[in-house]
């Protein structure tokens, strides 16, 4: 089976200029191929194949005036950004037609500069060193190793989030880690202010870190409130929220995985109980948001 496992790197000034247009060129090719899909539905003829996409938006897009600094980059996440964007395609076909499990599908939405930025390579444009990867033209980047990978990668993303952070996904083959039989089993509750209950009487509470930091939180929303959009002072108090909220992410990430990981492993049989428990949040009228 494929595993993601995810490492933080520290670029430099270059390394960061270099990125950022990377991720503006691949931006620019997902949303151009976007707008012509768009209007070749309007016009009521069939959507575009990937392969025509490719030639019309990456190969002859370079030998544009408007376009030729696409030749400035690696291809290879130029061509990715459109495989992504064809199975977004295919999974919002799938959906309509009620062939794919879950929530529906919404169809592909243009990319913006604000948003989470992503390229993905694939083998021949990157190259995993001992403590740097190397990315085409973009250089050897300094990463830290949490956890050692336990295969070589097939492709690795590099992303950058709301809060200027900087990171590696690497997709690596895996074996499926078979654990020690127990006798033990356990049924689990989801509830709304108790996050969980099990069978045995135990209660898991969550740890709430929006609630326990709501103070400074209203702070740096009004100090974000007073501040003209679009200035250095605006994007600097955006940038301190955008950081207080991907701290709130990971200890939630962090409760969840570590919970998930110790029930897993102590216990042979988990039985769960189908709620839409987001749903029931909502419906429910409290003093204070519900927020893990």
């Amino acid at each position: 089976m494929k595993a993601r496992f995810k490492y933080r790197i520290y670029p430099t000034s270059g390394q960061k200029h270099r990125l950022a247009r990377l991720f503006g060129c691949v931006r620019v090719v997902w949303n151009d191929s976007l707008a012509c899909c768009q209007e070749k539905y309007k016009s009521g003829d069939r959507k575009p194949v990937n392969s025509e996409l490719q030639k019309q938006f990456i190969t002859q897009a370079k030998k544009t005036e408007d376009r030729k600094w696409l030749s400035e980059v690696s291809a290879i996440p130029l061509q990715q950004s459109l495989n992504d964007l064809n199975q977004a395609y295919q999974n919002f076909f799938t959906s309509t037609k009620g062939q794919r499990k879950g929530r529906p599908i919404k169809p592909p939405k243009f990319k913006t500069r604000k948003s989470r930025q992503i390229a993905r390579f694939t083998k021949g444009g990157f190259k995993v060193g001992q403590d740097k990867v190397y990315l085409a033209k973009i250089g050897k980047l300094k990463i830290v190793w949490s956890r050692e990978l336990p295969a070589t990668p097939s492709s690795v993303t590099v992303i950058k989030d709301s809060a200027n952070r900087y990171f590696l996904s690497f997709v690596v083959e895996t074996s499926r880690e078979v654990l020690s039989k127990t006798d033990n089993s356990v049924g689990i509750d989801l509830g709304i202010k108790t996050f969980a209950t099990l069978s045995n009487g135990q209660k898991i509470e969550a740890p709430k870190p929006l609630k326990k930091q709501i103070k400074k939180y209203r702070k740096l929303s009004k100090s974000l409130s007073n501040k003209t959009r679009g200035s250095y002072r605006y994007e600097r108090a955006r940038l301190k929220i955008a950081k207080f909220h991907a701290k709130l992410k990971d200890t939630r990430a962090d409760f969840l995985h570590k919970l998930s990981t110790e029930i897993i492993r102590e216990n042979q049989t988990i039985a769960l109980e189908d709620l839409n428990v987001s749903s029931m949040v909502r419906t429910v009228n409290y003093p204070e948001p519900y927020q893990i």
